[in-house]
């Protein structure tokens, strides 16, 4: 009788420790699933954010460019903009493309001959930067037609022997993360350059893209010509906070030589912005990223990464 009393005793503990271990378990499913669920509605409201801030984000340069010749640093887009709602928060971070170097413009429209311009001024900036000059006759390579390889530069034959092979684009950019691909570029690289050269705008005429000095890190505006030192630079960057130019002529104010030569090269007010809109509820968190072309106050989306 004491034998059954004790296997009965046993067998009581071994079934109640099961239930306890399914009990738990059916708990722990139940809040993995809850999170999950949670986890799931935060991420799609914090999307919806991020996407409102890109829609609010083209709004603001509607309406503060509307009437104004220029785009300078001290206009309100220029500036984080932070707000909070009752669902979670978005925070909107612009940057105008127009003040960086736009490699797409290395190579003019006929596809074959280089923009002195441009080059010296990658030449310029990637000497501050450390990065080699065979990298800019490798990125000509990349983008002009023909077969021909420049020197430190590569074709198509070269690529082919990479594993896995590919072939040049022999055109234009279409992201700046196809760097990667251009021989020399590496990550390390690439993240150097990101603050200060852009794909955008588009070419269409057999001038390069034109820089906006109102907006312009000291770096580009250092590219631009050899006279611009850290002396030169630092005073253009002084003059436009006190007073943005308006126009290119107006660099005069800081020298009227340096105006002169950059006259057909500069501008004053920009039309691509990169608007950067981080939406967070809870502890999700989404981020939208998109190009916004402002064209006769009409805005464009050139494009849309979600991440």
């Amino acid at each position: 009788m004491r034998g059954e009393k004790g296997f009965a005793l046993v067998l009581t503990l071994v079934v109640t420790a099961l239930m306890v271990a399914l009990a738990a378990e059916l708990i722990h499913q139940v809040y993995v699933d809850t999170s999950i669920s949670r986890g799931f509605r935060d991420g799609q409201q914090a999307s919806l954010l991020a996407e409102s801030g890109v829609d609010g984000g083209t709004k603001l340069f509607q309406f503060a460019l509307a009437n104004q010749d220029y785009t300078s640093l001290s206009d309100m887009w220029a500036k984080p903009f932070p707000w909070n709602d009752e669902v979670g928060s978005v925070e909107l971070n612009v940057v105008e493309e127009n003040g960086k170097i736009d490699l797409n413009g290395l190579i003019r429209p006929n596809k074959t001959d280089i923009d002195d311009f441009t080059m010296n001024a990658l030449k310029r900036l990637g000497k501050r930067l450390q990065i080699p000059e065979d990298c800019w006759s490798a990125l000509a390579d990349w983008q002009s037609s023909g077969d021909s390889a420049r020197p430190g530069g590569a074709k198509t034959p070269y690529y082919k022997t990479l594993k896995p092979p590919y072939s040049a684009r022999n055109d234009k950019l279409a992201t700046l993360a196809e760097l990667s691909l251009v021989k020399g570029f590496t990550p390390e690289i690439i993240a150097k350059l990101r603050p200060f050269v852009t794909i955008y705008p588009i070419q269409t005429t057999m001038q390069s893209a034109l820089v906006n000095i109102n907006t312009a890190p000291k770096e580009v505006l250092m590219a631009l010509d050899d006279r611009v030192d850290d002396t030169m630079a630092g005073r253009i960057m002084d003059e436009r906070k006190v007073q943005p130019f308006k126009s290119p002529g107006e660099l005069s104010r800081v020298d009227a030589q340096l105006a002169s030569a950059l006259a057909a090269r500069i501008t004053c007010k920009g039309s691509f912005y990169r608007v950067t809109s981080v939406g967070r509820v809870n502890d999700a968190a989404r981020t939208v990223e998109a190009v916004v072309w402002m064209s006769g106050g009409t805005p464009g989306i050139l494009s849309w990464q979600e991440y």
